[in-house]
């Protein structure tokens, strides 16, 4: 089972439609991205509804940065961060650009609801936000 994160907590997935692989189709309306693909190649449609950027370990980055450089690339649909993503990594994901992280059912066990919560409000505490906020002053 696996459990979607957005800035409100724990909602129920409402994707119903699957995902392709990415180099599978290109009319894809989902795809399903591996931490190690190139950004330029995953096609930019308005076809493209959905993108899912797998996270294989909470060590690895790479997701955030394919995410942010499909936002530059003008991708303003549905995108997602599957697999190890950790309740602290929220606020980096969603300034990289996602809209909700995919966990399974044992990580949400392990950090509930209110930990995911907590960095919700992931604008407020942008380092970049708060020395912006001093030099303007």
């Amino acid at each position: 089972m696996t459990v979607i994160v957005n800035d409100t907590g724990f909602v129920t997935d409402s994707w119903t439609e699957g995902f392709v692989a990415l180099g599978a189709a290109n009319d894809a309306t989902a795809l399903d991205v591996p931490s190690d693909a190139a950004p330029e190649d995953i096609p930019v449609s308005s076809a493209l509804e959905m993108v899912r950027i797998d996270f294989p370990s909470s060590a690895d980055g790479r997701g955030f940065t394919i995410a942010r450089a499909l936002r530059l690339r003008g991708y303003r649909g549905r995108l997602r961060a599957k697999g190890h993503i950790l309740a602290d990594q929220y606020a980096m994901a969603r300034r990289a650009g996602f809209d909700e992280v995919e966990i399974d059912a044992d990580l949400a066990e392990r950090q509930p609801q209110d930990q995911w919560q907590f960095r919700a409000n992931w604008q407020a505490h942008d380092y970049q936000n708060r020395l912006r906020g001093r030099q303007s002053g």
